[in-house]
Order: structure tokens, then C-alpha cells, then sequence
């Protein structure tokens, strides 16, 4: 599955099915013509149901089929691994200050390229 907005818009349609226009206004940032589009490839993927209704105006609605629905563990394990990360990477940035030092050839002392040093912000270096 490739697309910005795939992993967002099956979530989205974890529950119920979805009109279009509720679809785009949960996923904030994504155009009619990007959604649309996306769409279309998941159907074909078959993860993907599209339900178009005989009324004026057309009303259309999206839902998950039993393989999208297989992939909703998949996702909430990406999810349970990337708060992990989050909450490992915080951990790790509110920790002491790690300095490096060596040696150059003419015996005089200094830091290792790429170290942070210590009372200076991470934006100068």
C-alpha cells in the first residue's frame, strides 16, 4: 500500500461506513482529487468498498471489505511501535549530556565532530 493518505483513510473507515465528504473533513489536508484517488486504488486493492446510492443528489459511501478489515491489528501494531519509539526517544533527549573527546594529532584536545557539547543549544553546533 502506497499513498500519504492510505494507512489514515483505512483507519478512518475502521467503524462504519463513511460517507465521502465525512471521510475528507476527518482527514484534515487531503484534496477531493488525492482522496478520490486513493480510494479508487484501495477498491481495486480490494481492501476497500464503495456503495453508490440511486438518489439526488448521489450520495456514495466507503467502508473496509474483510481484507481491509485484516488490517486493522497490522495497523494498531504500527501504532503500539510508534508510541514506543516516542516515549524511548523523549526518554532519551531528557537525559544527561553525553560529551565525546579526543586527541588530535598535534595533541591538543577536542570534540568529536558531531557531538553535542555541553550548554550549547542543539541548533548551533
Amino acid at each position: 500500500m502506497r499513498g500519504r493518505w492510505k494507512l489514515m483513510i483505512v483507519r478512518e473507515l475502521s467503524g462504519d461506513g463513511r460517507r465521502f465528504s465525512a471521510l475528507q473533513r476527518s482527514l484534515n489536508g487531503v484534496s477531493h482529487k488525492v482522496l478520490t484517488a486513493q480510494l479508487r486504488e484501495l477498491e481495486a486493492d480490494g481492501v476497500v468498498w464503495r456503495r453508490v446510492y440511486s438518489e439526488v443528489p448521489p450520495r456514495v459511501e466507503y467502508g473496509l471489505t474483510e481484507r481491509g478489515q485484516a488490517l486493522l491489528p497490522v495497523l494498531e501494531g504500527l501504532n503500539a511501535w510508534g508510541r514506543w519509539g516516542m516515549r524511548l526517544r523523549r526518554n532519551q533527549l531528557s537525559g544527561p549530556i553525553r560529551c565525546r573527546v579526543r586527541s588530535n594529532t598535534s595533541g591538543r584536545v577536542r570534540s568529536s565532530k558531531g557531538a553535542r557539547r555541553v550548554g550549547q543549544s542543539p541548533s548551533r553546533r
